[in-house]
């Protein structure tokens, strides 16, 4: 099953999202919401993905990112028993559209609600990232492995979506973000930001809105890995959570570290 769904994420990529690359005329573009743009290679990628997966799982549910945006009520499927893939048919849809990088095609298989596997490509690097609950996280076929120390809050990197926090917590961010090694906005794109704590090109990535397709391949993928995936209450993440606040980490240690330094004293 896991070679089976790179091959079909592989050849999606090749067929219908690199073509429309840098090609895509106005009328391929919609704003979906505002800032939140969609393509005609998002919806057909979809559609791909969709009529590939459920062939190869017969029976089993998709909850697309798209199919969503024209029916909210596919959503509910996240808590259906059995299987149900996530798919998130280009991550990172304005990068795209705007001709840059990175974007990515990101799936997730959920089995009775729990994470089983997900797969992150990145689709101009052409690099897989895979995971399987229980057997590890791999960046094309090597075992990807966090780092296992805390260096202090003063040499972390990484990144906080501050457009979605609530007001406290972003002017908290903002007020205390000095107090990290580096703080960025992101490259946009969940997709990239999930591989890149596990590989220790960064040390953390904060989000607020965490929809399933943004959320559910990396977490397993950083999980897998040895990584840390939280609510900032620390509570665990759970594929139906929406807007709690999620902090990602390669450790437990440096969760901490981030989230009390970014928001020191705070009661979440």
């Amino acid at each position: 099953m896991l070679d089976q769904v790179e091959a079909l994420i592989r050849e999606v990529a090749a067929t219908v999202v690199l073509p429309r690359f840098r090609h895509l005329n106005s009328d391929d573009v919609q704003v979906k919401a505002p800032g939140d743009l969609v393509t005609v290679a998002d919806q057909e990628a979809e559609r791909a993905l969709t009529a590939g997966l459920t062939a190869l799982l017969p029976g089993s549910l998709v909850v697309g990112e798209e199919a969503v945006a024209a029916d909210p009520a596919v959503l509910r499927r996240v808590d259906e028993q059995g299987a149900v893939w996530i798919v998130d048919p280009v991550d990172g849809t304005n990068n795209f559209a705007a001709g840059k990088t990175p974007f990515a095609i990101m799936v997730a298989l959920l089995r009775e609600g729990e994470p089983a596997a997900s797969w992150i490509l990145d689709v101009v690097d052409d690099r897989m990232t895979v995971a399987e609950a229980g057997s590890g996280a791999y960046i094309d076929g090597v075992r990807v492995k966090t780092r296992t120390d805390d260096p202090g809050a003063s040499l972390l990197r990484g990144v906080v979506a501050r457009k979605y926090l609530t007001k406290d917590l972003r002017e908290l961010a903002k007020k205390h973000g000095h107090r990290l090694g580096e703080v960025t906005a992101g490259h946009h794109c969940a997709g990239y930001e999930y591989p890149a704590v596990a590989t220790d090109e960064q040390q953390f990535a904060l989000f607020w809105r965490v929809l399933p397709w943004d959320h559910v391949p990396g977490s397993l993928i950083l999980r897998e890995a040895g990584g840390t995936v939280l609510h900032l209450d620390g509570s665990a993440y759970h594929p139906a959570d929406s807007e709690r606040g999620l902090l990602v980490t390669p450790n437990d240690d440096v969760w901490h570290t981030v989230r009390d330094t970014l928001f020191p004293g705070y009661e979440f």
